[in-house]
């Protein structure tokens, strides 16, 4: 076997091993997945193919999906008018015309992709049956500002038992931007409005969009991984421009997590794999507004002991940390932060006080793939604000190779017999950690 293949080899199970508990977090779980018109292009296929692969590990998805550039083409081609009104369509008798075509062929088209089995394709022998139907009861959204919507309507309620009755079955739900009212009339409606009010009533653990960017960025054009809902709710208010699309699509995700929906998620349909890497990594590859919180920081307990000693292991391996046994940290867990992502321990720090107004900092460790992006900050400030907490004055720090950051934040050089007699007697001469101190009152 070649160095290239064993590389190859080593990856797979690697990303196998990762994916694991995400695959048995979501088996049995309710996903919701919108996507535009926009989606049923060249690539579709691959789409399709992550779909399939998503619903054999167990996950009940609905599926809804929107038409836009399907009905523009049509319009044109009839020379019927387009009209928007405060980004609705205004749907005329014309319009729904091209609605319902549109529509029509485009769903029977996703249909027919989901049907796939061929040999030597993602989708082989998946055979996934695919449920479609009047689940949307909708209503006009008549006059509003002297402006008629026409046969432009919104969802009034969905039919979650039928849903429900079909996703116990084992299939597919395909819901299209249609809706229907009690007295037969159908209605042209926002394709995330019925996602985001399917993932409310079938109390879905995701609602996830897929959109025509990588997500949502900070001032400084960082993406943002993950939003809060009051973050997002923050965004939403602020003065911050934000396109038209991205209104939307966090008016739905803030509307979703208000409404019992956990966590909705942004994902760039365009990148290749992104509904896998989503759903099946630690860190994804959109923005996730949560409604409980994702990443937090808070005191350690019992239970995140393990969490902390594959933290620290490969630190007390170079020789960063001095190497703690699982029964010492489980007798000293009290003294220790920890910042928890998705439930994994990615950094922790420590403070032990010692007689009089001075304690230590100490164990501070920040997992290699979360470093640089301010967690250690986080930590020290958090530690900083304990040791207040506790009436302390001072906070002093051994370190080997870290000298540079802890000056940088305030950290000046002391003599080893500045330190407290009992850390003095504690020393370890062959290390020889230089001893840093700051004043945090």
């Amino acid at each position: 076997m070649s160095a290239r293949q064993k590389q190859q080899q080593n990856a797979f199970v690697t990303s196998i091993r990762q994916a694991a508990p995400y695959i048995q977090a979501h088996r049995g779980a309710t996903f919701v997945i919108s996507f535009g018109g926009e989606s049923v292009d060249a690539q579709f296929d691959q789409l399709v193919h992550d779909i399939a692969l998503i619903h054999t590990l167990g996950v009940r998805l609905l599926l809804v999906h929107g038409a836009r550039p399907q009905i523009e083409q049509r319009l044109k081609q009839r020379q019927a008018e387009i009209r928007y009104v405060n980004g609705l369509r205004v749907t005329d008798d014309a319009a729904l015309a091209a609605v319902k075509d549109a529509v029509g062929s485009l769903r029977v088209e996703i249909e027919a992709k989901l049907s796939m089995s061929l040999v030597n394709t993602p989708t082989a022998g998946a055979r996934i049956g695919v449920a479609t139907g009047n689940f949307v009861i909708a209503r006009p959204l008549g006059v509003r500002d002297g402006v008629d919507y026409c046969h432009t309507g919104e969802v009034r309620r969905l039919d979650a038992a039928g849903i429900h009755q079909q996703l116990d079955a084992g299939r597919v739900v395909l819901l299209s931007p249609l809706g229907y009212s009690p007295t037969g009339e159908v209605f042209n409606l926002s394709a995330e409005e019925v996602a985001t009010a399917a993932a409310v009533a079938l109390h879905a653990e995701k609602l996830i969009l897929l959109v025509d960017d990588v997500g949502l960025r900070d001032s400084k054009r960082r993406l943002l991984r993950q939003l809060s809902l009051l973050e997002a709710e923050q965004l939403l208010s602020s003065r911050r421009t934000l396109g038209s699309a991205w209104l939307r699509h966090l008016s739905n995700a803030v509307e979703s997590c208000r409404r019992g929906v956990k966590r909705t998620h942004l994902v760039n349909r365009c990148a290749d794999g992104g509904l896998l890497i989503e759903l099946f990594t630690r860190d994804g590859i959109g923005t996730l507004i949560s409604a409980e919180s994702y990443e937090g920081l808070r005191a350690a307990s019992i239970d995140d002991v393990g969490g902390i000693l594959q933290l620290i292991a490969p630190l007390e391996a170079e020789g960063v940390l001095v190497k703690r046994s699982r029964e010492l940290l489980e007798m000293e867990i009290d003294h220790f932060l920890v910042v928890k992502r998705d439930g994994v321990s990615v950094a922790c720090a420590a403070l032990y006080p010692y007689p009089g107004d001075v304690a230590e900092l100490a164990c501070l460790a920040v997992h290699p793939d979360y470093r640089s992006q301010g967690r250690g900050d986080t930590l020290l400030e958090a530690i900083e604000q304990r040791a207040r907490d506790n009436g302390i004055k001072r906070l002093f720090v051994l370190t080997t190779r870290t000298a540079h950051w802890f000056q940088e934040r305030g950290f000046r050089n002391m003599d080893l017999t500045d330190l407290p007699v009992e850390r003095q007697n504690l020393y370890n001469y062959q290390r020889k950690s230089k001893v840093f101190i700051k004043a945090v009152q």
